[in-house]
C-alpha cells in the first residue's frame, strides 16, 4: 500500500475539562475512500477540522505530505461577504483550477452563479460549496455531511462525481446508501479513540457489533475479577504480608482501571404516542391539482392510502412535495379534485425545518409545552428528565435553551416532541436530518412497528427502502406517479433516476406539454430486498411464535396457576395475546409476499 499523504497520530483534545479525543488516529493514502462514523457528539467534525488544519489539538501530530492539496467542506458553508455564488466559488479555487470548470459544475447543479448568497436556500449554499471544493481537484477532499440539504438528484450527481475522482476523500454522513456506494474503509470514533476497518461501510454494522460484544465480555471479566479480589480483601490481609500487599496494590489498580473506562452512552429509546385506530381508508384523493403563478405543481393526481400504509414522497427541491402533503392531509385545498380524510384520523408530525422550536425555550419546556414536568408517551406518564434520557440527553440539560443545542441534539429533540403527540397518521418531513446512524436505526424500528399510517418525505434512499410500502415520485411538469415498494423498486420499475426532473425544475430542460397522465410505462413487478428477506425469515419466525403460543397455552391450562400465582397468570395471558397478534401480522405479511411472488413468476 502507498504511504499516507495525510496522517493524524495520537490526537488528544479536551473541551471544558471533558476529554473528547483520546489518542485518535487516521491515515489517508492516495485515492483512498474513507468514511468517518460515530455518534453525534463523538468528535467527528472536530477531528475533520483538525485534519484540515482549522483546529489545533492539545497533543498529537498532524502530517500532510509536502505538495499535497487538501480541501474541506464544512457542515454550514459561510457565503456572507460575497456578492454572488460565483464570487464565493472563485475565492476558494486553487491557482491551477479553471473557472469554466466551476461554472460548468454550478450549471450541472442547477445554479447560474449569479445568485445572491443572502437569498440562497440551504441546499443552494451547499451546492455552491461543493462546487468550490470539487473544482480545484484537490488530492484529499474532507467532506462533512455533504448530502445535508441536498435533494436526491443532487445526491446522485455528487455520488457519480466522487466515484470518478482519482483523489482521496474522507466522508462524514448519515446517509447509509451514500457511504455504502462510496467507501472502501471505515474509521469509527468511539469513546474518544479511533478504530479502523479496511472494508466498505456495508460491513460496518457487523464489525461494530463484534467490537461492542467483545468489550462487554472484557468488562464482565474485569468486574468478576474485582468481585473476587474484593472478597479476598474483606477476609483481611494476614500472613505473608509482602505478597498480600502486592495483591492489594493490584486490586487498587484494577479499581482505577475500571473507574477510568469511558462508558458508551445508552441507546435512544423511541416509543410513539399512538391514538385509537383510524378507519381502514385514511386518505383518498381523486384528480387533485394545484397551480402557483401559472406553474403546475400537481397535475391531476389520485391515490388511496389505507390504514397501515407507509407512503414515501420523493422529488427534487422545489417540486412541490410539501404542497402535495398539505393537500393530502387536508391543510391545503386543491384547485380541483376531491380529498377525503377517513374517520378517526389524528395527525402527528415532525417538521423538517425545526421552525416550531423557539430559541429561548428550554429543553424541558420544549418537551412539555411549558406545562409541568411530565409527558405521556405510549399511554404511560413519564417524568420529563427520564424521557430526556431516552433520547440521550443528560439530566443537567433540562434547563438548556434550544439555542445552545447542536444540530443533532435539535433533531433528537424534534423527534422526542413528535413522539409525544398522539396520532394514528404520522407525517415525517425529512426525519433523518442530523440524526446519527444508531438513532436512525431505532427510528426505523419505531416507524416499522407503528400501528398507524405513515407519510414520509425523505431524500434518504436507504431509509425509504427500509420503511415504505409505496413511493409517490415527481415525474416532471407537475406530474406525480405512485410505485409499489421502496426507492430501489421505483428505480427498477422506472428505469431511471431523478436528474432529468431536477433539470426541468431548474429550467435546464425544455418543458413538455402534459396530457395529465403519466408517460411512464411501468416495468414488471419486482420483489424488494426487504420482501426477499422477509420471505426467508418469516416461516421460522411463525414456527417460533406457534411454539411459544403452545407453551403458554400449556402453562395456562394448569388449573392451579390462577389461584396460586395470579400475577404469573396475568403475565402469561398478556404474553399469549401479544404472541397471537404478532403471529397474525406475520402470517398476513407472508401471505402478501407469497401473492406477490406468484404474480412475478406468472409474468416471467
Amino acid at each position: 500500500m502507498a504511504p499516507p499523504i495525510l496522517r493524524l497520530s495520537d490526537i488528544q483534545l479536551t473541551f471544558g475539562g471533558t476529554p473528547l479525543l483520546e489518542g485518535a488516529s487516521m491515515s489517508v493514502a492516495p485515492g483512498e475512500r474513507l468514511c468517518l462514523v460515530g455518534r453525534n457528539g463523538s468528535g467527528k467534525s472536530t477531528f475533520l477540522k483538525i485534519a484540515a488544519g482549522l483546529m489545533e489539538p492539545d497533543d498529537g501530530e498532524v502530517f500532510v505530505q509536502p505538495g499535497t492539496t487538501v480541501a474541506y467542506l464544512p457542515q454550514e458553508p459561510d457565503l456572507s461577504g460575497f456578492a454572488t455564488a460565483l464570487d464565493y466559488v472563485e475565492s476558494g479555487l486553487s491557482p491551477q483550477a479553471e473557472l469554466h470548470t466551476a461554472q460548468t459544475l454550478l450549471n450541472e447543479l442547477g445554479l447560474s452563479g449569479d445568485e445572491d448568497p443572502a437569498s440562497m436556500s440551504g441546499g443552494e449554499r451547499r451546492r455552491a460549496a461543493i462546487v468550490r471544493e470539487l473544482a480545484s481537484e484537490p488530492d484529499i477532499l474532507l467532506l462533512d455531511e455533504p448530502t445535508n440539504h441536498l435533494d436526491l438528484p443532487a445526491i446522485e450527481w455528487l455520488e457519480k462525481r466522487l466515484k470518478s475522482r482519482r483523489g482521496a476523500y474522507v466522508l462524514i454522513s448519515h446517509d447509509r446508501r451514500f457511504l455504502e456506494t462510496l467507501s472502501n474503509a471505515v474509521v469509527w470514533i468511539d469513546l474518544g479513540r479511533t478504530l479502523r476497518m479496511d472494508k466498505g461501510f456495508e460491513h460496518y454494522d457487523g464489525w461494530r457489533e463484534e467490537i461492542v460484544t467483545q468489550e462487554a465480555t472484557n468488562r464482565h471479566k474485569l468486574d468478576r475479577k474485582l468481585v473476587k479480589e474484593t472478597a479476598w480483601l474483606r477476609k483481611g490481609v494476614t500472613a505473608r504480608r509482602k505478597r498480600n500487599m502486592g495483591r492489594l496494590r493490584a486490586l487498587m489498580d484494577l479499581r482505577q482501571q475500571r473507574r477510568e473506562q469511558r462508558q458508551r452512552s445508552g441507546d435512544v429509546t423511541i416509543t410513539a404516542n399512538e391514538a385509537e385506530s383510524s378507519g381502514k381508508r385514511v386518505i383518498e384523493a381523486k384528480g387533485i391539482t394545484k397551480t402557483y403563478d401559472g406553474r403546475a405543481i400537481v397535475q391531476p393526481f389520485s391515490t388511496r392510502i389505507l390504514r397501515g400504509d407507509r407512503v414515501g414522497i420523493i422529488g427534487p427541491n422545489g417540486a412541490g412535495k410539501t404542497t402535495l402533503v398539505r393537500m393530502l392531509t387536508g391543510t391545503l385545498a386543491p384547485d380541483a379534485g376531491d380529498i377525503k380524510i377517513g374517520t378517526s384520523v389524528e395527525m402527528a408530525s415532525l417538521d423538517q425545518g425545526r421552525v416550531e422550536l423557539s430559541e429561548t425555550l428550554t429543553l424541558q419546556d420544549a418537551l412539555t409545552d411549558g406545562s409541568g414536568d411530565s409527558v405521556v408517551v405510549g399511554g404511560v406518564q413519564k417524568h420529563v428528565v427520564g424521557y430526556m434520557k431516552d433520547f440521550l440527553f443528560d439530566a443537567s440539560q433540562a434547563k438548556t435553551p434550544v439555542s445552545r443545542l447542536s444540530g443533532g441534539e435539535r433533531g433528537r429533540l424534534m423527534l422526542a416532541r413528535a413522539m409525544t403527540r398522539p396520532g394514528n397518521l404520522l407525517i415525517l418531513d425529512e426525519p433523518t436530518n442530523d440524526l446519527d446512524l444508531e438513532t436512525l436505526d431505532l427510528l426505523q424500528e419505531m416507524v416499522s412497528e407503528y400501528a398507524g399510517t405513515v407519510i414520509l418525505v425523505s431524500h434518504d434512499r436507504d431509509f425509504l427502502d427500509r420503511i415504505v410500502t409505496s413511493v409517490i415520485n415527481y415525474e416532471g411538469d407537475g406530474r406525480w406517479q405512485e410505485y409499489a415498494g421502496g426507492y430501489a423498486d421505483m428505480i427498477a420499475q422506472r428505469g431511471a433516476g431523478m436528474v432529468k426532473e431536477a433539470k426541468e425544475i431548474n429550467g435546464d430542460a425544455p418543458k413538455k406539454k402534459s396530457s395529465g397522465k403519466s408517460s411512464v410505462t411501468p416495468s414488471k413487478l419486482k420483489m424488494s430486498y426487504k420482501d426477499k428477506y422477509a420471505l426467508e425469515t418469516l416461516p421460522d419466525m411463525m414456527a417460533t411464535l406457534e411454539r411459544e403460543i403452545a407453551e403458554l397455552e400449556t402453562k395456562m391450562s394448569d388449573p392451579n396457576l390462577f389461584t396460586q400465582d395470579p400475577e404469573a397468570f396475568q403475565v402469561a395471558t398478556e404474553m399469549l395475546t401479544d404472541k397471537a397478534i404478532e403471529l397474525s401480522h406475520a402470517e398476513e405479511e407472508w401471505l402478501r409476499i407469497e401473492v406477490l411472488r406468484e404474480k412475478i413468476e406468472a409474468q416471467s
